[in-house]
């Protein structure tokens, strides 16, 4: 049976993927997104679209009235410089745009929500690696706090509500569609960089590490987080899944495979280390393998080799 499912970010990157997910396995899918970081050209055809802020009284009012039974919230300022600079704006919206959420959803009778968060941003730094979920919470920046404050307020809405809530931890996720004016979009930053033949730009030895997810194994966990079961909310970590691949692969290898990909060796400089920038980050995918039945299924080469296609407009 078809499912009515609210994808808020729906014209993002992550968000618009994880719409076409549902729409292939035949859900009814409503996209808000205000357009800030999103772009309309990504709302599938088959999709509903409301342009909104989620902290407008609206988007509040569209889930007391929608009939939703999942809702993917994946809206988001997501810029941890931004939250740095700014960290009232970014609670602004990743906390009390979170709780407009939760507001709709409990009154409107939403079954499950489905959270988008960080598993680079809310564990420390100090292992044992690959993470796992019940690793240590230790954000180094409000945009961090935020998130890991976010799965707090799930747990709460789970215990006080009966809402189903599942937050899913994410590694470093790359795939077409990916802005390359982010900070986290260094794959389209770099392969733009490559085709155009210009050089790139490494911040420290480039020895620092990161799990690269690719977009369509993201989506797909995604769908299975909205029909998988859900155990007691016992603590924030119960009903958590990290969604990586469990390999590391450092910025210098990650761009000799880009060069690699074009048959190319691109010029590198290194610019000095940026400030709170994590030397090491890789996940354990244990507990979603088990309990969502998902595992990734892209190799980082394909995935690069698909992004690299995308950004050329093939």
């Amino acid at each position: 049976m078809a499912r009515k499912v609210l994808v808020t970010g729906g014209a993002g990157f992550i968000g618009s993927h994880i719409a076409d997910a549902y729409l292939a396995a035949g859900d009814d899918v409503t996209i808000v997104d205000d357009l800030s970081t999103g772009r309309r050209e990504n709302v599938p055809g088959a999709a509903h679209f409301v342009h909104a802020d989620i902290r407008a009284p609206e988007v509040r009012q569209l889930l007391e009235r929608g009939a939703f039974s999942v809702v993917n919230h994946h809206a988001a300022q997501m810029d941890v410089r931004r939250s740095v600079a700014d960290p009232l704006f970014d609670a602004g919206v990743n906390v009390i745009g979170l709780l407009n959420i939760l507001e709709g959803a409990r009154v409107g009778g939403v079954r499950r929500i489905v959270f988008a968060s960080s598993g680079g941003v809310v564990y420390g730094e100090h292992g044992p690696f690959p993470l796992v979920e019940t690793a240590p919470k230790l954000p180094v920046s409000p945009y961090g706090t935020a998130k890991l404050a976010s799965e707090y307020y799930l747990a709460t809405y789970a215990r006080l509500y009966g809402i189903e809530t599942v937050a899913l931890r994410y590694a470093n996720v790359y795939g077409p569609r990916q802005r390359g004016d982010g900070e986290a979009g260094v794959v389209a930053i770099f392969g733009r960089r490559v085709l155009a033949g210009q050089p790139l730009t490494i911040f420290g030895d480039g020895e620092q590490t990161r799990d690269m997810v690719y977009v369509a194994d993201i989506a797909a966990a995604n769908v299975a987080a909205s029909a998988c079961s859900v155990g007691s909310a016992q603590d924030i970590d119960s009903r958590a899944y990290n969604i990586g691949t469990g390999v590391e692969t450092s910025v210098n290898r990650l761009a000799h495979l880009l060069g690699g990909a074009l048959g190319r060796v691109p010029e590198v400089t290194h610019g000095p280390p940026r400030a709170g920038e994590l030397q090491r980050s890789v996940l354990a995918i244990d507990k979603a393998a088990s309990a969502l039945g998902w595992r990734p299924r892209v190799s980082l080469s394909d995935g690069l080799g698909a992004t690299l296609r995308f950004l050329a407009g093939d």
